[in-house]
């Protein structure tokens, strides 16, 4: 049984595979101490864009700069598609590994392969076999094939001289069940020994590893602390302790948990690896946990929106990331847009005054509540406002399915009229809002457009901010005033969306936006407190 820590190589996805020198010499003396087989220190690639560090390419030369104890064997891992390419195999190996394994510091090669690449990659096995290379496929995304596929797979693999067969729960959506019935298709027709790498969606990592085991696995992958993509991996420093059980060994913790609390257990606080409840449903309806990974951080996804985005791709299909895929999460609304209700009624000739969420609204709220006795706009409330006197507010606006479903309870207490694209909201969300008067103004989400009709607008996106200010233009109002889009940092993503949502808007010759409290956007601003009358 072979404990491959994979941390330098999985963990590179975190901080571009730029790990101190200090600390890799310090993990790898905790790696032995702990009873560790296999170190994979990184990948090994020939593609070069943007800084990446040293374990994104492990040279034989970086290698010789550490001090590895000589309990360990040295792993590195290539993705197939390098060599699955235009360039010929056998010349992508060459040049990915120049050296014999004689004269190599790198014991095991392992090749990373989608299913459909293992065909074309497995003869790169011969290649390296010839060199004296320990060789390991890992095949991902293997939990959502059918029996017969990977049956087929475990055929092929056994045409050739594999060290270990590797399979990865590359969704994280497998259970100890599923492990077992996955290890015997692929006995089907591959006999030689076989080794598992699982990811924490579920927090099954660990079980579904043991589960292996117990089927006859003996190449186990873990990272320390988990540290690894999305959710991340079985942790070695829970695995080493079962095995060390299971081999009743002695090994020693402290070096371990020692680089764990000066260097990965910090990191982890600043990247945030590990699983959620938003990597558990990514591992329940197979998405891909990139997804997840890159909505975490990004300050433009609320909860909503993270939400909203899995049920998008449960529903669309998920296994496969794509940055795409990911911008058409946060568009919910396609197609022709429906409305029956026309805002003319209500604000024609009027001011529109918008109230957002930022603290503007509540620090200011005796002038702006003073401007709205005297001036009587048409107040209108994004979402669930409520710093303002419920009395002055004439209408809420909502949007987003899955924030509409999150406030429904609030939105039901509320005394206001809803406007809402009710004809084109889910049935779950209008059911949630039974008994609220819906006033219902359509829309359909277009790139980089506003266009306003009678009863529905087409919006850039779907974001509350747009719909309302297509509202006061649809209803033909006099001008917009907005208070408490107060606005992020500068570098902050959702200050860059939103002032491009008003440039888009002022583009479309729509009505004159004006803030009335103090903003970081690029809009022409008044004081409320010179609005008020004397």
């Amino acid at each position: 049984m072979f404990i491959l820590d994979c941390t330098l190589r999985d963990g590179g996805y975190y901080n571009s595979w730029n790990f101190p020198l200090d600390v890799t010499n310090k993990y790898l003396e905790a790696m032995s101490a702990a009873g560790v087989d296999i170190v994979e220190l990184g990948l090994r690639s020939l593609i070069n864009k943007g800084f990446k560090g040293a374990s994104a390419y492990t040279t034989d030369s970086y290698i010789r700069t550490l001090t590895i104890p000589s309990t360990l064997k040295v792993a590195v891992m290539i993705n197939a598609t390098e060599i699955v390419g235009e360039m010929p195999q056998n010349e992508v190996l060459q040049k990915l590994f120049p050296n014999d394994a004689a004269t190599s510091p790198v014991d095991v090669v392992r090749i990373a392969c989608h299913v459909h690449e293992f065909v074309k990659a497995l003869p790169a096995c011969n290649w390296l076999k010839e060199r004296g290379y320990i060789v390991g496929f890992n095949l991902m995304q293997v939990a959502d094939r059918t029996q017969e596929e990977v049956e087929a797979l475990s055929l092929e693999a056994s045409k050739y001289p594999i060290d270990a067969l590797y399979f990865a729960d590359s969704m994280g959506s497998m259970d100890p069940v599923q492990t077992t019935k996955i290890i015997g298709w692929l006995r089907k027709h591959w006999q030689g020994p076989m080794g598992i790498h699982t990811h924490d969606n579920m927090g099954l990592a660990l079980s579904n590893t043991l589960q292996a085991v117990k089927d006859g696995v003996t190449w186990l992958d873990a990272t320390v602390t988990g540290m690894g993509r999305g959710p991340g991996n079985a942790r070695t420093e829970e695995l080493v302790i079962e095995v060390a059980d299971m081999r009743k060994q002695s090994i020693n913790m402290v070096p371990l948990m020692s680089v764990i609390r000066s260097y990965f257990q910090p990191l982890k606080n600043q990247c945030g690896w590990g699983s959620n409840p938003y990597y558990y449903l990514s591992g329940k309806y197979g998405i891909h946990p990139t997804y997840i990974q890159e909505m975490l951080g990004d300050s433009r996804y609320s909860e909503e929106d993270i939400l909203a985005a899995i049920n998008h791709l449960k529903v669309e299909g998920g296994k496969k990331f794509s940055f795409n895929a990911l911008d058409a999460t946060r568009h919910f609304y396609q197609g022709d847009a429906k409305g029956e209700w026309a805002p003319e009624s209500l604000i024609s000739g009027r001011e529109v005054l918008i109230l957002g969420a930022g603290p503007g609204v509540a620090e200011h709220k005796v002038a702006i509540e003073s401007y709205i006795a005297a001036r009587k706009p048409v107040v209108v409330a994004l979402n669930t406002q409520s710093a303002v006197a419920q009395s002055l507010i004439d209408v809420r606006v909502a949007c987003h399915p899955v924030r509409l479903l999150a406030d429904c309870e609030a939105h039901t207490a509320l005394p206001q009229p809803l406007i809402t694209p009710a004809s084109m909201l889910p049935a779950d969300v209008l059911e949630s809002l039974s008994g609220k008067k819906l006033l219902d103004f359509g829309l359909t989400v277009k790139a980089n457009t506003f266009s306003f009709a009678a009863t529905n607008a087409v919006l850039p996106n779907s974001l509350v901010i747009s719909y309302a200010l297509a509202l006061a233009t649809s209803g033909k109002a006099s001008c917009v005033l907005l208070a408490g889009f107060d606005g992020y940092g500068a570098d902050d993503p959702r200050t860059k969306e939103m002032q491009k949502v008003l440039e888009l808007y002022k583009d479309a010759n729509a009505l004159d936006v004006t803030s009335i409290t103090p903003t970081n956007y690029s809009v022409p601003t008044l004081s409320v407190y010179a609005m008020q009358g004397v």
